[in-house]
């Protein structure tokens, strides 16, 4: 029997009300893994009404109820942790090592960590002479989510988790890329103690999306993905002033300065370039290396580079698996053949593989370019692969100029051993989330998010509650109405 992935809808999983489908494709070999219901008008009507039902008995718990149920899906997440890293990797092409050890773990994370605040969440009050005023803070309603495929359980994590901590009510989709896994947490949270209805899960594409953002009884959407998707449900979400929360697009900056730890800094920079094959919005895509250690850099980053394993992402050795699919190696593929007609020196990779049949799936080689310059397509624009830009520098104030010169704002880091320069430098970067000697570290207490056109508001940590919760204040007068009319 075929492999269906159908809507979570009210505790159930139940085909779309048209039976439309489309195909989820593995991007390793191009085998089809499942049929994929989508989606429509009925079929979000379906979900609000049942996310609204969902809400007025799950934002009743108490929070150390609400916590938990979080808690008790943090342990199934770790307990199924093997079984979801692969289904991860087979939907997305990453390492296995990866979804082993940081996908399916760090969404685990999510909702122990917000199972904790689940109890902690309150206003405050303030004491006057005769009288005192107080806040609370209360669930938004119904929220909606929608996910990226680069980390499709840990982003569904990252927006579920605290939107549930609140008591909100929550619909979720996921990439039409990556479908597998969100589905699958919607039967762990209804096995956790979830009421029916306090999270769904819809299948589509964006028009599923639009109807989501558009929809009057959504109080809120969370989008994690491209800025002209931003832009698009920002436009949606506007007809009814929903509140918003994007993670969008980036080109960060690393900047090594002349007395960064060398070794560290490669490391970072790889990080940073060829993690999850280059595909994740924080990654340091222009590295400015100072002009007195750029070519002993360069050396240690190609000898590192050329050790480096890609092929089959199910094998346990693999560091460099497949990209998402076949269109979206084209598009990367494009972009190397822009910065070598641009100019731009490539000292690696550049071109997919053949070896074991590894060009027939979505495979690029990692990829690093020297003598690049601020002009160049390579450098200006957010490639989501495999593909490294080393610039170089001669000072403190042409670098920070040169990182902030970019329409992008989501992360930036910095290597030096002089942590004045550090923190300086740190004050003046246009970027959200900042590391100093190292790169793409993401605790989950720590808040993220973008400036410029790189997003609105924060993801994890404390200050999520607030994207979650709307403030009440309340005035209570003890003692007689002061007023001049008498």
């Amino acid at each position: 029997m075929e492999n269906e992935i159908k809507l979570f809808i009210h505790g159930e999983h139940v085909n779309s009300s048209d039976n439309k489908t489309f195909d989820n494709i593995n991007p390793v070999n191009q085998s089809k893994l499942s049929k994929v219901h989508i989606a429509n008008q009925d079929d979000i009507e379906k979900a609000v009404n049942s996310s609204l039902e969902g809400f007025e008995e799950w934002s009743q718990y108490s929070g150390t109820e609400r916590s938990r149920v979080l808690l008790k899906a943090a342990s199934i997440l770790s307990k199924r942790n093997d079984e979801l890293a692969k289904l991860e990797t087979l939907d997305t092409g990453k390492a296995i090592q990866e979804s082993l050890d940081v996908d399916i773990k760090l969404s685990a994370d999510s909702f122990e960590y917000y199972a904790g605040l689940a109890p902690t969440i309150s206003g405050e009050h303030i004491y006057y002479k005769n009288s005192l005023s107080y806040s609370r803070r209360e669930p938004l309603g119904v929220c909606a989510g929608i996910g990226a495929w680069n980390y499709p359980l840990q982003v569904a994590s990252w927006k579920i988790a605290p939107a549930l901590a609140c008591g909100n009510a929550v619909i979720f989709k996921p990439a039409e890329l990556t479908p597998t896994t969100t589905a699958i947490l919607g039967e762990i949270l209804i096995e956790a103690g979830l009421p029916q209805g306090a999270l769904n899960i819809v299948q589509g594409f964006g028009d599923t999306g639009s109807l989501l953002s558009k929809h009057p009884k959504i109080a809120k959407v969370s989008l994690t993905g491209e800025v002209t998707t931003g832009k698009q449900v920002m436009k949606d979400a506007s007809s009814t002033l929903k509140n918003i929360t994007f993670e969008l697009g980036g080109k960060s900056p690393l900047i090594i300065f002349e007395d960064a730890d060398i070794d560290n800094a490669v490391r970072a920079a790889m990080l940073g370039n060829f993690y999850t094959q280059g595909e994740i919005c924080t990654n340091c895509t222009r590295v400015f290396v100072h002009h007195s250690i750029k070519d002993k850099f360069l050396e240690e980053l190609v000898k590192k580079t050329k050790k480096l394993k890609l092929g089959d992402p199910m094998d346990p050795e693999t560091q460099i698996g497949s990209l998402i699919s076949l269109e979206h190696k084209e598009k990367v593929l494009s972009y190397i053949n822009k910065g070598i007609s641009s100019g731009a020196n490539l000292l690696i990779g550049g071109s997919k593989p053949f070896e074991n049949k590894l060009d027939e799936g979505a495979f690029v080689r990692p990829t690093i370019f020297d003598q690049c310059t601020d002009d160049m397509n390579i450098v200006k624009d957010e490639i989501f692969g495999p593909v490294m830009s080393v610039l170089t520098f001669e000072n403190e104030d042409e670098v920070i100029s040169r990182a902030n010169d970019t329409i992008y704002g989501l992360a930036a880091g910095v290597f030096t051993k002089d942590l004045n320069r550090a923190h300086r430098v740190i004050g003046k970067l246009e970027s959200g989330i900042c590391w100093i000697n190292t790169y793409n570290y993401y605790p989950i207490e720590m808040p993220a998010g973008g400036f410029k056109q790189s997003g609105i508001g924060t993801e994890n940590g404390k200050e999520t509650i607030h994207q979650y919760t709307r403030l009440k204040t309340v005035y209570l007068e003890m003692g007689d109405v002061e007023s001049p009319y008498e």
